[in-house]
């Protein structure tokens, strides 16, 4: 690279932190910076030092840069961000997964090599290159008639770009000799056990290397970094493939080489303290593990496959659980509702909703509202997922008969004033639920159905009888997740006619809403995170006679509309006109609530 002196790095370096952490950028100036001048500015060198290497530059011919780094004066990273605020662009360590293989056809490997550049990625219309010269406007003008593609130069430096050119053009990455340049402390598992395996196997051996340790480690670390919720690692007859549950959505982190997929399974067995041995049955065990600078819980799940173990690692981060009830999502109106009914001495709360919609942690929230020294609180929960302070709470264990029910019955002996079931699964735990809120305590619990009222059909379904639900019953909070719009690359848009049709926003044809089109920072899906949709049922003394009279579900709906309790789908509509999300986003996620309301009240037609 070529400045007024000359300044100029060659370095080779494998990148050991995420895209998105080691991109930097400069604020324009009136002129161009001089790297020295940065370096001083920032702290990173002195005006001594800058002399020192000036003068050892004019005798050696080495570039400064060169001379900076290779005497430990600044390091790699800190040069990196130097060059980049002095060309006003960003700046990148390569690594593997920041580079797509298949844009080396747009640019072939001779090119790259002669012009000092690497395709990273493609977002639509716009091309990310990585050049050792971005501030050359000719090379990104030529690199644009060429691949036909806006491009975005981004800052590298030339040993490093032709290092990935050569491993990507020849098709042969060696993910091992990737991995060994990993620190192997970047995940510490907790109170790991001692394993004494046999020396003697090659699977032993295969573990204990350290390339399936930093290959586990980096998949660890990198779903706590980006927020996932559970890896998947799943056997494929081309290796094994890595996906993490972002946002409800899978995608792939990465893809392995065939023959690594049993000593990949088995280090993650080891620290969950699984029987590596037993390939034939599901198991399951959990690790806690120091990653990010935090501890960090995983829940893992083997299933034997036809080709092999498939694992799920569930990430429980304390960091992503929002506790107090004002940061759910809820709005004001519908908070102060749920509030006062949590508030009741007695009676039933229920929490419904599909797995993975956040249902554990709306009850954790409301066990924080009620939590203090003088409330005796005792959950009972499959696992438990958060420990909570002043909150007392019980794992089931069904191997040894620790049931809900069974536990639920101890409980009651326990003099609790606030009692939360995980969930009610059966008729056994339904009927203890009900009585127990029905002789003076508080009982909160989950169940899954699709909307509020379906919680009256389902807990008739299991045997309770009307008159006891109806007596019982005080509330139930539906909920979905739905993802929120990518900040990054939200735009104005206008929903078809059909899309306002089946949000009840025929009225706001022409009115424009918001979407994501798509950006690096969300991997091209134009959503990033996600915010709860809540419908809260409150149980008025008209909605009990419906309950106590066995009523269809469709009539206990007009009844909440007649009283101006919204839908589930009305609760995301507002946050879809708030900008919040998009229509479609709020449509997908409720669509399942308006098939079963038109079947049961064609059901209920064809019976009359």
């Amino acid at each position: 690279m070529d400045h007024k002196n000359k300044e100029s790095v060659q370095t080779n370096s494998i990148a050991e932190t995420p895209f998105d952490s080691e991109m930097v950028q400069e604020q324009s100036a009136s002129r161009p910076r001089l790297v020295g001048e940065v370096l001083i500015s920032e702290g990173h060198l002195t005006h001594d030092q800058l002399e020192q290497a000036l003068t050892e530059q004019r005798t050696s011919g080495k570039k400064l840069g060169e001379l900076l780094v290779s005497s430990g004066t600044v390091s790699e990273s800190v040069l990196l961000h130097s060059l980049a605020r002095c060309l006003g662009v960003k700046g990148i360590k390569l690594r593997h997964g920041l580079i797509d293989p298949h844009l080396l056809s747009l640019l072939d490997a001779e090119q790259c090599e002669r012009l000092k550049v690497i395709p990273m990625f493609r977002v639509h219309g716009r091309l990310t290159v990585a050049m050792a010269e971005p501030q050359n406007l000719p090379l990104v003008d030529q690199i644009a008639a060429r691949t036909g593609l806006q491009i975005l130069p981004v800052l590298a430096f030339e040993n490093n770009i032709l290092e990935y050119v050569r491993k990507y053009s020849s098709g042969d990455v060696d993910i091992n000799e990737f991995l060994t340049t990993l620190s192997e402390t970047d995940v510490e598992v907790v109170e790991r056990e001692a394993i004494d395996d046999d020396p003697t196997t090659d699977l032993s051996q295969m573990v204990d290397g350290s390339p399936i340790v930093n290959l586990v480690n980096v998949a660890m670390l990198s779903a706590v970094k980006d927020g996932a919720s559970d890896i998947h690692i799943e056997p494929d007859k081309g290796g094994t493939r890595i996906r993490y549950r972002i946002d409800g959505t899978l995608r792939e982190l990465m893809h392995s080489p065939i023959g690594m997929h049993s000593a990949i399974v088995s280090r993650v067995k080891i620290i969950g303290k699984m029987d590596i041995s037993e390939k034939r049955l599901p198991q399951e065990g959990r690790v806690r593990i120091i990653a990010d600078g935090r501890e960090i819980d995983l829940r893992v799940s083997s299933l034997p496959t036809l080709l092999g173990e498939k694992l799920v690692i569930r990430v429980l981060d304390k960091k992503n659980l929002s506790v107090r009830m004002e940061d759910l999502g809820f709005r004001t109106e519908l908070l102060d509702r749920f509030k006062k009914t949590l508030k009741l001495p007695h009676g039933m709360l229920l929490v419904t909703g599909p797995t993975g919609s956040g249902k554990t942690t709306t009850l954790y929230s409301a066990l924080d509202l009620l939590r203090s020294p003088e409330t005796n609180i005792v959950t009972v929960e499959d696992p438990v997922e958060y420990q909570l302070d002043m909150v007392n709470q019980v794992q089931v264990h069904d191997a040894i008969g620790l049931s809900f029910a069974r536990t639920l019955r101890s409980i009651l002996r326990q003099d609790p004033d606030v009692i939360m079931i995980g969930e009610i699964r059966d008729e056994e735990t339904a009927s203890v639920a009900i009585q127990a809120s029905l002789t003076g305590h508080s009982m909160l619990a989950t169940l899954h159905t699709n909307d509020a009222p379906g919680a009256i059909s389902r807990m008739t379904d299991m045997n309770v009888e009307p008159y006891l639900l109806s007596a019982a019953l005080n509330g139930v909070v539906a909920q979905r997740l739905a993802r929120t719009i990518c900040p990054g690359c939200s735009t104005s848009y206008y929903p078809c006619e059909q899309v306002l049709q089946d949000a009840g926003l025929s009225h706001m044809t022409g009115r424009p809403f918001r979407k994501g089109t798509g950006c690096a920072t969300c991997h091209d899906s134009g959503c990033k995170g996600r915010m709860g949709i809540y419908e809260f049922m409150e149980v008025t003394p008209e909605i009990r006679r419906l309950i106590y009279a066995g009523a269809p579900k469709h009539k206990v709906r007009s009844l909440l509309s007649s009283q101006n309790q919204l839908s589930l789908r009305e609760e995301g509509v507002k946050l879809a006109v708030a900008h919040h999300t998009s229509l479609e986003e709020i449509l997908s996620v409720t669509k399942i609530d308006d098939i079963e309301d038109e079947q049961e009240a064609d059901s209920s037609r064809s019976a009359a």
